[in-house]
């Protein structure tokens, strides 16, 4: 089974369980459910009126700038892995790079397929190259793109994965400022997306810290 399907078994659970057990009634009409909290937050309780009210909320402009800013973001690490490709000598590395660009490659596809059918403009995905871009967190500016695209070896490794980890935890910061956002992140889609943007960052952040203290206890 996929990884993103096992790891949205629990909150199957979690609905099967509430479906089969007897509820009680909850203000505003029908029976309570549970709504997934957002990461780090508890399930909580709703009633099936409210459910069907959540399933009719518009995206909010939280919603629509997130998907734009994250197409941009996604970009730059695309870049970031089109260099690793000439300058290291790493198999971890390699094998890294490609599930990055593999999995980002195919979220731009469904962020952009997502803005397109709410009618919303497309971003300038890479904007960032300008030096008088506004950066999306965690992005690396001109100067340390071009420092990354000069070094090589264990040079380029070690920049390498401390600016994709860094780049990976604005990712964080972009999802809890989505999430902390009023009306946002309602949608089933980009609530469903944005949870597995903060799962598998987080995932990927684990592994390139374990690489990096690796080339630095071995220097």
């Amino acid at each position: 089974m996929p990884t993103r399907a096992l790891r949205h078994l629990p909150v199957l659970v979690i609905w099967l369980s509430a479906a089969c057990a007897t509820p009680r009634p909850a203000p505003g009409g029908g029976a309570p459910l549970l709504q997934p909290g957002a990461p780090g937050q508890d399930t909580r309780a709703i009633s099936t009126a409210a459910a069907t009210d959540l399933s009719r909320v518009p995206v909010t402009a939280a919603d629509i700038q997130f998907m734009q800013g994250m197409i941009g973001h996604h970009a730059q690490a695309i870049e970031m892995v089109e260099l690793l490709k000439t300058r290291t000598a790493r198999a971890d590395l390699q094998l890294l790079a490609r599930r990055i660009e593999a999995s980002q490659q195919d979220e731009i596809v469904m962020m952009t397929q997502w803005l397109q059918d709410r009618g919303q403009p497309m971003p300038d995905a890479h904007a960032h190259h300008r030096h008088d871009a506004a950066l999306m967190p965690g992005m690396l500016t001109a100067e340390q793109m071009a420092a990354l695209a000069a070094a090589r070896g264990a040079a380029f490794d070690r920049l390498f994965l401390a600016g994709m980890i860094r780049h990976h935890e604005g990712a964080l910061t972009m999802v809890r400022e989505l999430f902390a956002s009023p009306g946002a992140a309602q949608e089933s889609e980009i609530f469903a997306f944005a949870s597995d943007v903060d799962a598998d960052q987080r995932m990927e952040i684990e592994r390139m810290g374990a690489l990096l203290n690796q080339l630095e206890s071995s220097r």
